[in-house]
């Protein structure tokens, strides 16, 4: 059994992530560490898992007890916490945040979709934000062919799970419900590692990534609606998606026009193309808190520990 430790497990994506692996069969939950929740059992704030487990949020941890970390604190906390531990040599981590997407410190960025290979062999992960993973899928197969050669249009709506699980001004039912509003218009913090990792992928590419980030009034999903200019068919670029993502475990080209409700409570991302003129338009749909979170993450916890990338993330869409 693969011995697990979180630290942070307050919050949507700890909550999240315990729902998956409380059914995982290679996994034994060592210990979550919550330290404004010590002693309460986990049932009591993600009230989902009732019945499903016993276990107790803990105000201690040793990470000597365990093979595989998940940090789920807020961004910034990561570094603090590895300024105060030693880490294991033997440990593998799994980061959520957004500390190490740079790859500083040792770190590979975990989109399997692109780094498979690193993966495999890594110790230590940097999952990819929920925004990142959406928009990222619906271009890497352009830019891994060379064939990004304008200004790349995004415009990507999120629920408001995406926003963490305390309340604020735009996250409350009253303020959002109903409602939709964009922010950190052209200047998302995803925009680094998406930028980052285009360009690994095609040097040349020098256009723009335009990007318009929308909060929706719906719990969870991420759609992202994107458009380049391309001077292949769509026929040419279906058949380069599909040839792309043809070993995917979770990434899927639809030949028809996709929705949110095939991807809530997965793992998947669901692609579609459509051509107007010069432009290639893409939508890409994922569940936030799975593909661009949780799921994403165990999804790299099984690649590194070499097990099926789908154990434990055999998941139904909720479609009604």
């Amino acid at each position: 059994m693969i011995k697990v430790g979180i630290i942070g497990g307050a919050g949507y994506t700890a909550g999240e992530l315990l729902r998956l692996l409380v059914n995982h069969p290679e996994v034994e939950i060592v210990f979550v560490h919550s330290s404004s929740n010590a002693g309460a059992y986990l049932h009591e704030v993600h009230e989902g898992l009732i019945g499903d487990t016993d276990l107790r949020f803990a105000d201690s941890y040793d990470l000597n007890a365990i093979d595989v970390l998940f940090l789920c604190s807020a961004h910034g906390k990561s570094r603090e916490f590895w300024n105060e531990n030693e880490c294991p040599e033997s440990l593998k981590v799994v980061d959520l945040a957004q500390d190490f997407r740079d790859e500083s410190c040792g770190y590979v960025y975990g989109l399997p979709e692109k780094n498979m290979e690193r993966i495999r062999t890594a110790t230590k992960i940097a999952n990819p934000g929920c925004f990142a993973t959406a928009i990222q899928l619906s271009i890497l197969p352009l830019a891994a062919a060379g064939k990004l050669v304008s200004d790349v249009e995004i415009t990507a709506i999120t629920g408001s799970t995406g926003a963490g699980v305390k309340p604020g001004a735009t996250t409350h039912f009253s303020w959002r419900n109903n409602n939709l509003s964009a922010y950190k218009l052209f200047e998302h913090q995803h925009l680094i590692e998406i930028g980052r990792n285009i360009s690994l992928l095609q040097p040349s590419f020098v256009g723009g990534l335009n990007f318009v980030p929308v909060r929706g009034d719906f719990a969870r999903g991420i759609f992202a609606s994107v458009y380049t200019k391309t001077d292949m068919s769509l026929e040419e670029a279906v058949a380069l998606y599909k040839d792309y993502y043809k070993d995917a475990a979770f990434t899927f080209v639809s030949d028809r026009a996709v929705d949110l409700k095939q991807v809530v409570n997965t793992n998947k991302c669901v692609l579609s193309l459509a051509k107007h003129g010069d432009l290639l338009h893409i939508t890409s749909v994922i569940d936030n808190l799975l593909k661009g979170a949780s799921g994403q993450a165990l999804q790299n916890m099984n690649i590194i520990f070499g097990l099926d990338q789908k154990t434990g993330l055999r998941l139904k869409a909720s479609a009604f």
